[in-house]
């Protein structure tokens, strides 16, 4: 499988990445198919994938716990993966009056990234990413608790996910270093990031653009009747 480098100076990596949001079987957390997912695992390694993404939403974490119990079976893959992984994102049941929401408040991001960490069994994520845009983002705050976590070991480098470039410049100002990737939807289906701006910055900064649901959710090669995403 091809290779590339993560930003301008980032982790040689696969070209394509493994997302992980489906390896649980459901969104259930009680429900999931340990099975299936380690054959889904299995299957990715063997194909040559390095890069795994994930997001502590993903099955509630289940999906950072079944990845976590696999490679603890088979430790000698660890070195060869990079682990990314994303936060940002609340649930609205986690506790009586907590409303769903975005959060980038640096205790978030602090417990987001040490809940991962917990459920994947290791001791340092190689990408963690905004998931997306809190609209309340104060980013020297984001900058900081970045800091915390890089110092501290726990994470070595960070992207941002679903931004806009004014965005992705406004954080960008308070940060040491490049921000390495910002994951975005694009498809045949959605075009949108190569006239907003979105790839532009990316080829003027170093930033890799990881394209998710690149198949557009299965519409492309599905059925010719399907009907194109709205």
């Amino acid at each position: 499988m091809k290779r590339t480098i993560l930003g301008p100076d980032g982790p040689e990596v696969t070209r394509l990445s493994y997302g992980a949001m489906r390896i649980a079987g459901s969104w259930d957390p009680q429900n999931v198919d340990r099975e299936g997912a380690f054959a889904a695992l299995h299957a990715a390694y063997d194909a040559g994938y390095t890069l795994f993404d994930h997001a502590d939403i993903y099955a509630r974490g289940a999906c950072e716990t079944l990845h976590g119990e696999f490679l603890r079976e088979n430790p000698s893959l660890r070195d060869q993966t990079i682990i990314a992984t994303k936060c940002g994102i609340r649930f609205g049941d986690e506790a009586a009056g907590v409303v769903g929401r975005y959060d980038f408040s640096p205790e978030w991001i602090l417990q987001s990234c040490d809940g991962s960490l917990a459920r994947l069994g290791i001791e340092t994520i190689d990408l963690y990413q905004l998931h997306r845009p809190d609209l309340l983002m104060d980013p020297e705050l984001v900058a900081e608790a970045f800091e915390t976590l890089h110092k501290a070991g726990k994470v070595r480098a960070f992207g941002v996910s679903n931004f806009l470039p004014s965005t992705v410049d406004l954080l960008q100002e308070f940060l040491p270093s490049t921000l390495l990737v910002n994951q975005i939807e694009v498809h045949l289906g959605r075009l949108d990031p190569f006239f907003d701006g979105t790839l532009d910055q990316c080829l003027r900064t170093g930033m890799t653009p990881l394209a998710w649901s690149p198949l557009g959710g299965g519409w492309i090669g599905a059925a010719i009747e399907d009907a194109p995403p709205e």
